[in-house]
């Protein structure tokens, strides 16, 4: 059984000059235990889908969806506040930046205590003693030293382990880390990321990995699905996108990349696809990437759907598709 579900999830931002879509028609399944990730550019629309899965949108955004299943349960067959403890209940987000999602007016252990009596209850020392075990999974080496502290007292990395803790009080089916080491120093990214690997496999959690970074991604995840502005553009196993990427900003992502760019000779310049993505108000005819993509052709001024490929995964370009060494399914999202 999927453990998430997606079906033409759409998000649109109200403002006074009209109705923009942030994120189109998107389409995606994991499993349980599964470690998904989500890559794209700032901007690609990546942490609006974290967002839209956790009911976290803001109120100029409104989303809509064929089903979006989360453990079994359709979310949209809800009333906002039957979605609201639903998803308080199974599901969990960690945002990038600790220091800003934790409050600095509290102790951790007034934080870590707030979410242990909502979700488990028990009395003053048995959620103390949670609250230490909590701790003590994410590595904190002095859990009740902690458990004192405020955040401002804590480094970057350690707010990131007490913010992970918060968000596996509720034990969740499911926890999104939405670039969950951008903020935090070099030598403590991998820590951070080992401990969410080990997480997922040792607690059969769901972890979908949004992040900018394919390096990050190619190391730790099963499959991998790629956003353009707010489009699903390429969907497959993450050996599959590695090794034969099919979609053309797939491909200009991992060019991107010193180690995984074929492009990139030593003393020459990084390559870097050329220009921006376009805003929500200025998207261009067809093909989202059309402005920008070097394999660009004529039939890519009309809409693509994704499409099922076989024995690889699922792409959204006509060029890809035209080309590929096995004619695409009939299904298409």
């Amino acid at each position: 059984m999927h453990l998430l579900r997606l079906e033409n999830l759409s998000v649109t931002y109200h403002s006074n000059n009209g109705d923009f879509p942030i994120i189109e028609r998107l389409s995606l399944k994991m499993d349980m235990g599964e470690i998904l990730g989500i890559v794209g550019e700032s901007g690609s629309g990546k942490s609006i889908l974290a967002l839209a899965i956790m009911g976290l949108l803001s109120p100029k955004m409104s989303m809509r969806a064929d089903y979006i299943n989360l453990d079994g349960q359709d979310l949209m067959k809800m009333s906002h506040a039957q979605r609201a403890a639903y998803v308080a209940s199974k599901a969990a987000i960690i945002f990038q930046e600790p220091q800003a999602s934790l409050n600095p007016c509290y102790s951790v252990s007034s934080q870590l205590d707030e979410t242990i009596i909502l979700h488990q209850g028990g009395n003053n020392k048995l959620r103390k003693s949670r609250a230490i075990n909590l701790l003590e999974s994410v590595g904190v080496t002095q859990p009740e030293t902690v458990l004192k502290m405020y955040p401002h007292q804590l480094s970057g990395g350690m707010n990131q382990r007490v913010a992970i803790a918060i968000a596996l009080s509720c034990k969740p089916r499911l926890l999104i880390a939405d670039e969950p080491t951008t903020a935090l120093d070099v030598t403590i990214q991998s820590q951070i990321i080992d401990l969410l690997v080990d997480l997922s496999k040792a607690e059969d959690v769901g972890l979908m990995l949004i992040t900018h970074d394919f390096a990050l991604l190619s190391e730790n995840t099963d499959r991998v699905g790629v956003i353009y502005s707010g489009q699903l553009m390429e969907h497959a196993a993450t050996e599959n996108i590695l090794s034969c990427p099919h979609h053309p900003y797939t491909k200009a992502l991992l060019d991107s990349i010193p180690q995984l760019g074929d492009r990139h000779i030593k003393g020459s310049r990084m390559f870097a696809l050329e220009g921006n993505i376009p805003a929500i108000d200025q998207l261009p005819v067809g093909c989202r990437l059309g402005p920008r993509c070097p394999q660009a052709e004529k039939l890519c001024v009309k809409n693509q759907k994704l499409k099922t490929i076989e024995n690889y995964g699922k792409v959204r370009c006509h060029v890809a598709i035209a080309h590929s060494p096995t004619q695409p399914k009939d299904k298409t999202s």
